[in-house]
């Protein structure tokens, strides 16, 4: 699934291709054909992300709602576009570009009032200037859960993944299954700051990287990472391997419902 960055990477895409344009609007696969009817010809007046959430607001009160959850697909490309498949859920297009949306578990067309009741169930985003990161450290601080999971509770913060997730705690030295409520304010803190810088990074390069200057492949003269994520980690997806720094190898185990990697030695309890 798509971690926020790339959320927030595609609505400025959307809104460089077509903000203030007045956009051809369908549905080739048919499901979201009385909406697309509805919305054609109208102008895309901004694009807006929360955690895992795409917005496209047309005129004033219009928004499509895109969630990609596990399949969904984003696919941009110069006019003139070609005939779609009928796999397309949304296609948005002008004379110079088009855009086609495939496989989101969401795409919906809501009123102002749906689109903040999904902004008021969601967590602070760290890519959002309306963030308030004292929210989420008041469930964290309260809960006896693993602070691996918090971070992935969309509920607490918006737009963490896996792999922000697992590279974010080693980067600060933090044992996964630490309960939330011993997470210290100064650990939160430093956690809210570097989440902030790294998923800024993730949005301007399209891509996660996570490794400080002096763990580059170049530093160290190690072999780059190849792997269809991309981008030089620490510790996801390096299950068994040598962690980076100590040599370690690199542990994984399923915590709710997800992949966890972390270096036991660098992140000790």
């Amino acid at each position: 699934m798509p971690e926020g960055h790339t959320i927030h990477r595609l609505a400025k895409d959307y809104a460089a291709a077509f903000a203030r344009t007045a956009v051809r609007v369908t549905s080739p696969q048919g499901k979201f054909t009385d909406s697309a009817a509805l919305l054609d010809g109208t102008v895309l007046t901004t694009a807006d992300a929360h955690g895992k959430h795409l917005f496209l607001g047309f005129g004033d009160h219009h928004w499509v709602h895109i969630h990609l959850g596990l399949f969904g697909k984003v696919t941009f490309g110069p006019a003139p576009a070609p005939p779609p498949t009928d796999t397309v859920r949304l296609r948005l297009a002008d004379d110079t570009t088009y855009v086609d949306l495939r496989g989101p578990t969401t795409c919906a067309l809501i009123t102002d009032p749906e689109k903040q009741a999904i902004h008021d169930r969601l967590g602070p985003d760290p890519l959002r200037p309306d963030a308030d990161p004292a929210a989420a450290y008041r469930r964290i601080s309260r809960s006896r859960t693993t602070i691996a999971t918090l971070l992935m509770d969309q509920k607490v913060i918006a737009g963490v993944g896996n792999v922000y997730r697992a590279e974010v705690l080693f980067r600060h030295g933090i044992d996964p299954y630490r309960p939330g409520k011993d997470i210290t304010p100064a650990e939160w803190d430093a956690i809210w700051q570097d989440l902030t810088a790294l998923m800024r990074e993730g949005v301007r390069n399209n891509r996660i990287d996570t490794v400080r200057p002096e763990h580059t492949p170049e530093a160290m003269g190690r072999p780059p990472r190849v792997d269809d994520h991309g981008g030089e980690v620490y510790v996801y997806r390096r299950a068994n391997r040598p962690c980076h720094l100590c040599g370690s190898p690199v542990r994984t185990a399923d915590l709710a419902a997800r992949n966890l990697f972390w270096c036991p030695a660098c992140q000790k309890r």
